[in-house]
This record gives C-alpha cells, structure tokens and sequence, in this order.
C-alpha cells in the first residue's frame, strides 16, 4: 500500500477532481491524504479522507485576490493587476505552503505528492527538496506545457495552424514572456533561498520535468498536440461530485419534461456581478424551453436574480450534475473546466461566455470541435444569447460532436487510469537524480 498526498487550493474546480482520483485510488488498497482550505477539509472528510486544513496559507485572503475582478478601465492596468494577483496568489505564499507542508510531510511519510497545477510549493520546492516524486493532475482539458503545436495557455488563441496563426502565437508567447518575468524573478528568489537552481523557462514549461503530469481531456480534444514530454498522460475526466441533496430529485420532477432543458451556470467560483445569468433570465424567459439557473451555493438566488417571473425559469444554488445533464440539451456557462468537461462527457453541447484564466480556452477548444458556440462576454446581450440557444437546440451537429467527444473521453478511464498511473509512480524505486532530470517519465509508459 501506498500513501498519496494531494494537495489543492479549496475551489471545487480545482478540489473534485481530486477527491475522484483519491477514490479510485483508495478503490485500489492505497492511502491518500489531503491538504487545503478549513471549509473544503469538511467536504473531504465527508468522503471519508484525512485532511489537513491550511494553517499558515491565509485561504480567505487567496480566495479575495482570486474573486477580484478587471476594472475594464484599461487593459495595460487590467493586465498589471492581474500580474499582481497571480504573484500574490501563486508566488507568495509558497512560504506558507511550506510551512504547512513539512511537517505534514514528516508524518505522513508520502510515496508521491499529487498537487493540482495551481499549488505551486510541491512543483517548485517539494520536488526536488525532499526526493519525493510529485504528480501534477490538472483540471483543465487542455494541457497548459507550452509546445510549438497550441497556442500559449489562458488567451484564447487559435491553434498555430497556418502562418497568421503561429505569428499570432509567436507575439503572444514574447508577451506571455514578458508578462511572466516578475513572477518568474519571485520563483527563482525562493528556490535560491533552497538551494535550487533558478528556472529558465516558465513555471508551466517546468512542470513538463516533473515525472507525471494528467490531462483530464484526450489529445483530440487538445489540438491533436505531439509536442508534449513523456510525462504527459491524457487520462479523460476525472468528474467527481458533492452527493446530492436529498430532495434534489423530487425538485427536478417537479420540471415539465416534454420541451428542451437548458442549464445556466457561472460555475462554483465567482465574483463581481452575475452577468451571464441575468442576461440568461432576460434572454431565455418564455422561450419554449425549461431553464434551470444555478447560482452557486454562496450566493443567495434571491439577491443574484430576485426578479423571476417568467415560469420557464427555475432558479436554485446547486443541482448535481449527475441528477441534471442526464436530462439536458444544452448548457449555458462562463466555460470553467468542470462544468465544461461534465458537460461534454454527458454528450452535452454548451454556449459559452469565457471571462477569464482557463475559460478562453475550453470555449475555443469546444467551438473547433464543434460542440458549441463561443459568445464574447462583451457581445454578450439577450438578444445574442437566446439565438445562440436556439441555433445549438436546432441543429443536430451540435449534439452529434458533443456525444462522439462524450465517447472519446470515456476511453481512457478518467479517475481510473489516473490511479493507474499514479500507483506505478509510486511503485518505482529511483536514484534522486531521475527524480530531478525528469527520466521518472518513463516508468509510467
């Protein structure tokens, strides 16, 4: 038996797909042990795991600088503040996260450290301080290593196909570069301070040297890339969710099933204000189809939509999505990588109006495979909306792509293969120089 140390930020985006590869590998005799924020330990304890709160890590103040949003004033200004709030975010608590984590680490004696690829203490320090191997299991469906065969990760971009597009993902790289070097100074001060040779390139192209690194997608759905290190395993989604409440399903009968459901979210983690399902209620009311809004289980439907009058609208928090894509036609969301990657697994088409970090990706990935629309949150009126709706629910293409993807991602095996993979990392017994080079890659093949 084995012992799996996760780590993790609290936001369920970057938590549930977590908890489903710490199933699949309790499923298979090993331990597993995590580590995050005081409110998310409860929802890990109730599936049974250890868990150890953070400490020193100050969840409240990350949670603030995340939900912080664009002045849309300026974008050099946007594009300081967020550098800011990346460097907070990422960078500087690295020292809390090691404070935690070492004596964490002396009692629980891990054989591999699983950390999604937002937690940067065990990616940077961890690794190749203490000789432990460390995973990275991302959530997002597009591997973010850059390679010359996709564009740099959180723009938007189009494939570098043609030779307007790979200029266009030349300069951005340069941006991205430059973008990237105070971060990057921040990175190379802390690993000093342990001894650690400064990084070269960015903390993503480093994650390529670690010895595993999971996609919750499959290579089709990532631009059909072959420029990725050995490390790199699609593995499909890894979907795990909160057991449902118990009335939930009585709650869900009580919707007319005879006209097309349509599911309206902004995801588990949000700030400012709620654009997309105002727009939603204002655009989609009395159209021939069931709208079922969530909120998210912070925010009161009252105060987030207190004017729902139409009766094809059905507002809550929360509804599981293994109650509600079963019985939907077509998701409306800001296109983060859980309820994109749930949708799309459920053969769901989606229309998604991307804001930010991950989310101008999954809606580029999603409309060049033909399983949805893309609407920029700008252009994003009533009007646009509800045609938008309309054209995914009368055309069949949009449904046929989204459940051929549902059957590819199925393939691999999601939180299954991931256990598999993990299980023989932890297996291998090698010299701390494998460790440190990458060459670790290749136990896993």
């Amino acid at each position: 038996m084995a012992t799996f140390l996760f780590t993790s930020w609290p936001f369920a985006g970057h938590l549930y797909p977590l908890i489903a590869v710490a199933h699949a590998l309790r499923a298979r005799g090993h331990a597993c042990v995590f580590y995050t924020g005081p409110g998310a330990c409860r929802t890990v304890r109730d599936e049974q795991f250890e868990c150890h709160a953070f400490t020193r890590v100050d969840e409240d103040q990350a949670r603030r600088t995340m939900l912080s949003t664009a002045s849309g004033a300026s974008p050099t200004r946007d594009l300081l503040s967020m550098r800011g709030r990346m460097r907070r975010w990422l960078v500087d608590t690295i020292p809390q996260q090691l404070d935690d984590l070492r004596p964490l680490i002396a009692r629980t004696h891990p054989d591999v450290i699983v950390t999604e690829p937002t937690m940067w203490s065990p990616i940077l320090i961890l690794h190749e301080s203490t000789g432990i191997p460390v995973a990275v299991s991302s959530f997002v469906p597009g591997c973010m290593i850059p390679g010359r065969d996709a564009p740099p990760f959180g723009l938007g971009l189009p494939p570098p196909r043609s030779a307007s597009t790979r200029l266009l993902s030349r300069l951005a790289t340069v941006g991205n570069d430059l973008f990237a070097l105070d971060v990057r100074r921040g990175v190379n001060a802390l690993r000093a301070r342990h001894g650690l040779a400064p990084i070269t390139g960015s903390v993503t192209e480093h994650m390529g040297g670690l010895p595993l690194y999971l996609v919750p997608s499959v290579r089709e759905f990532d631009y059909n890339r072959r420029d990725l290190p050995p490390s790199v395993h699609y593995v499909g989604p890894c979907l795990w969710n909160r057991p449902r409440a118990a009335d939930a399903p009585g709650w869900l009968d009580r919707i007319p099933r005879g006209r097309p459901w349509v599911h309206v979210t902004e995801g588990t983690f949000h700030g400012g204000e709620p654009f997309l399902l105002k727009t939603a209620i204002r655009g989609l009311a009395d159209l021939p189809v069931e709208v079922i809004i969530t909120t998210g289980t912070d925010r009161d439907p009252r105060e987030v939509v207190p004017d729902v009058s139409a009766p094809n609208l059905h507002v809550t928090r929360w509804v599981s999505h293994g109650d509600l894509f079963p019985l939907t036609s077509a998701v409306v969301t800001t296109g983060g990588a859980g309820t994109v990657l749930a949708s799309l697994a459920a053969g769901c088409p989606l229309v998604i109006v991307p804001t930010e970090f991950d989310k101008p990706d999954n809606a580029r990935r999603v409309e060049a495979s033909g399983a949805g629309l893309s609407l920029a949150p700008r252009r994003c009126t009533p009007r646009r909306l509800r045609a938008a709706v309309e054209r995914i629910l009368s055309h069949p293409a949009f449904r046929q792509n989204a459940e051929r993807l549902a059957t590819a991602l199925a393939r691999p095996g999601g939180a299954r293969r991931a256990a598999e993979l993990l299980e023989r990392l932890a297996s291998r017994d090698v010299a701390d120089g494998d460790l440190r080079s990458g060459q670790f890659a290749e136990v896993v093949r």
